[in-house]
């Protein structure tokens, strides 16, 4: 079976990312000068500093790893799963204890284990 479509798709590619990219700065410039003028009482922008903002997006939040990316967290989770499994228990409820005093401190009674865990520290 022959695909005389493929040679005509790989021709018009590197036009349509061209456009698509284009088109995604415009998208990025509209929707600053709708939205941020009116919330934060910013300035609106030009196509190019929308252009750069979104350079700058890919840059610091990694728009462009594609898999990389997604091997790096499993490989994080993996190794937080096997320092986990290598706690006592009592490690693993210190540390539950320390993340609860961490996000939710204003919740939970005061724990023994993290900044807080000095003898001065105020009783609730």
């Amino acid at each position: 079976m022959r695909h005389h479509w493929v040679p005509k798709v790989v021709k018009f590619a590197p036009l349509f990312v061209i456009v698509a990219i284009i088109a995604l700065g415009f998208v990025v410039m509209a929707l600053w000068n709708w939205l941020m003028p009116a919330i934060f009482g910013l300035k609106t922008i030009g196509y190019l500093q929308a252009f750069g903002l979104l350079i700058l997006s890919w840059i610091l939040f990694g728009g462009l790893r594609g898999r990389y990316g997604v091997q790096w967290r499993n490989r994080m989770a993996e190794r937080w799963a096997e320092h986990w499994m290598q706690m006592s228990p009592e490690e693993r409820e210190m540390f539950r204890k320390d993340m609860r005093h961490r996000w939710h401190h204003h919740d939970h009674e005061p724990d023994t284990y993290g900044p807080d865990s000095h003898s001065d520290a105020p009783q609730r």
